[in-house]
């Protein structure tokens, strides 16, 4: 109801938790396999503390009203945001065990969420896998901007997802779109597939729309449209890095009828994004041509169209490929952005060696085709253009 407010507990010690994936179930398990899919974090399979609503393998669900979902996470040390967030271990049982989300929905079906308040999460809001048909409608999702993986909604492997009329500030990636990594079992980790965003309001969170970087599966046919970004690090934003997989192609990408404001960095496409334990090791930062294999993420095409960006700071455009598997084509049409009077340095993209800048133009490294049609740039300092191992540029 209006005015009612559902408090979580955040002592962990009293927290129930699901395993993560439950093999030996003899055809019975997701998809005709013997495995049944239950605890996730950051694209693994992974024991989790229960979230306030926690949905396994249920159909034909709604969650609405207009009270708000709070999970009470501050920075105490006993609570989720401290010192320690990353450290996951639970003495008492012996093993690991990752923090809750808000709500956490696993092999679900026909779900729909409207037009609550969610708050104040331990890591990520709104967390669905291997779901269908799921709606999240008029949400507003809140967190601090300096709260420790707070992303808003994360639907990864899912199919048909439509999020509409939603306010997002959060302090990480407002939506992120994934699709499991390359360890898990290919059954589990499908392409997140159909996905439409729009009429959304998203401001002072990383990223404001972001694919990757945990997205073995891939993503196909993605729709962001006629949405504001305001003060965010990033507005649309690419992550990924060698490590991902071949399967790891984004395919039928569209952005289009979006305006930004204050956003440091509009366009991100970063092949070399520093995640997981290796992150920063030779093999995933290393810029030199690398041989193809298993393990190599492939990049599809991907239109930007109707995009004004006001007051930006940093770049207009950071764009890197891996150079053994370049971007294949990226398409800008209509964009106009402009820079701020008071801008100041900020590093573009979260990658070894990319140092802080400030009013730059379009960078772009490792691309096959760059489409720029009446595209507009307008107080960069330097170069409108700078590119390096790009093979072909098309101006209209």
């Amino acid at each position: 109801a209006e005015g009612a407010v559902l408090l979580a507990r955040h002592d962990r010690a009293s927290l129930a938790y699901i395993p993560g994936t439950v093999t030996g179930n003899e055809g019975a398990g997701y998809a005709g396999t013997d495995m049944l899919p239950l605890g996730r974090w950051e694209g693994e399979s992974f024991s989790t503390y229960c979230s306030t609503f926690t949905g396994l393998s249920v159909h034909d669900v709604c969650i609405y009203g207009r009270g708000a979902i709070d999970g009470q996470t501050d920075f105490a040390e006993d609570n989720w945001w401290n010192k320690d967030f990353k450290n996951i271990f639970r003495p008492e049982e012996g093993r690991e065990v990752a923090r809750p989300r808000m709500i956490f929905l696993s092999e679900c079906e026909n779900v729909s969420l409207a037009g609550f308040t969610v708050r104040n999460s331990p890591a990520w809001n709104i967390h669905p896998i291997l779901c269908e048909h799921v709606d999240a409608l008029c949400l507003s999702i809140e967190g601090p901007k300096n709260s420790h993986n707070t992303d808003g909604f994360d639907p990864e492997s899912c199919g048909f997802v439509r999020i509409l009329g939603c306010q997002f500030s959060v302090g990480d990636d407002c939506i992120a779109i994934k699709s499991g990594k390359l360890g898990i079992e290919p059954e589990l980790r499908p392409a997140t597939h159909d996905v439409l965003i729009s009429h959304c309001y998203m401001h002072d969170g990383h990223g404001a729309v972001v694919l990757g970087s945990e997205a073995a599966g891939g993503i196909k046919d993605l729709t962001v449209s006629k949405c504001l970004f305001e003060r965010t690090d990033r507005g649309l934003r690419v992550k990924t890095r060698r490590g991902r997989g071949k399967d790891a192609v984004n395919e039928g990408i569209t952005f289009e009828h979006i305006r930004m404001d204050e956003v440091l960095t509009p366009f991100v496409v970063n092949s070399f994004y520093f995640c997981d334990k290796d992150g920063k090791t030779d093999y995933v930062q290393s810029r030199e041509t690398l041989p193809v294999d298993d393990r190599t993420p492939g990049f599809g095409a991907t239109t930007f169209c109707d995009i004004e960006a006001t007051n930006c700071h940093a770049a207009a455009a950071y764009i890197t490929g891996l150079p053994e598997s370049k971007v294949t084509r990226l398409t800008f049409q209509d964009v106009h952005v402009t820079f701020a009077d008071d801008a100041e340095p900020f590093v573009p993209a979260m990658a070894c060696g990319v140092e802080p800048m400030v009013r730059q133009g379009i960078i772009a490294q490792n691309v096959k085709v760059l489409d720029l049609q009446n595209v507009v740039i307008e107080g960069q300092d330097g170069e409108e253009l700078q590119l390096q191992n790009v093979d072909k540029v098309v101006r209209s």
